[in-house]
Order: structure tokens, then C-alpha cells, then sequence
């Protein structure tokens, strides 16, 4: 703060940021750890034509950016330049509203032990050349 009472630029730089993410979020908690990975693909539920008019214009413009296809949380938070904990309660709540299918990573395959390995070179040395 400055002698006059007022608060110095770089200050209220930093507190429009942080109340604006408060503000998009509509306040709301980031959702469960393992709701939406950086790789969850996402895509709309229904048509424009469905679309409600009453989202805000992060969510419109979430909206507008899945409808062509699936897209990645990630290329979501890219493309709309917000912060990818802003992006993930949007997401929560579009899906939760019914608006967003989602589409979980699939796990990674469990490694092959040295057992199996074997198994399969003594499968492959039996068979006839």
C-alpha cells in the first residue's frame, strides 16, 4: 500500500487474478483427485441446439471447444488459457449437468513378469520351424 491508501499495481494485478478464478468457478471445490487426469477426454452430450443459455462464458466457450470431437483436459486448459484447476471445476460441473461424456484414461497394463516371459520362450521354442 502506498502512503495515499491506495494499493500498489502489482498488488492488484495479483488479487484481480485470484478473485477472477474465484469468480469463474462460481466458488466451487476442485473435484476428486481422480475425476479428471491431464488425459481424460472430454466431448458434449448434446446438440447446440439443447445447449442451455444460462452458462457462464467459460463454460460456453468449454462448450463450443468439445463439440467437434474429443479433447484432452489438458488441450481444454491450452486452448481456453485458464488455469487447469478452473478447467477441471468447469468440467466437473459441466458433466455433472449432463452437458459432457467423458472418457477416463485407460490404465496402464500390468508388466509381464519374468515367469510369463519364460513361459513364452519355451512356447515359442516349441513350436515347429
Amino acid at each position: 500500500m502506498t502512503d495515499s491508501g491506495r494499493i500498489e499495481p502489482e498488488f492488484e494485478t495479483e488479487a484481480a487474478e485470484l478473485v477472477r478464478s474465484y469468480v469463474i468457478t462460481g466458488g466451487r471445490d476442485l473435484p476428486g483427485e481422480n475425476e479428471f487426469s491431464l488425459i481424460t477426454l472430454v466431448t458434449t452430450a448434446t446438440d447446440e441446439r439443447q445447449r442451455p443459455q444460462r452458462l457462464s462464458p467459460e463454460e460456453q466457450q468449454v462448450l463450443e471447444m468439445c463439440s467437434s470431437g474429443y479433447l484432452s483436459v489438458a488441450e481444454i486448459a491450452g486452448h481456453s488459457q485458464l488455469p487447469l484447476g478452473v478447467v477441471k471445476v468447469l468440467l466437473s460441473s459441466l458433466a455433472e449437468e449432463g452437458y459432457l461424456v467423458t472418457r477416463a484414461p485407460v490404465p496402464s497394463a500390468a508388466l509381464a513378469t519374468p515367469t510369463v516371459l519364460q513361459e513364452v520362450l519355451d512356447g515359442l521354442k516349441s513350436l515347429p520351424v
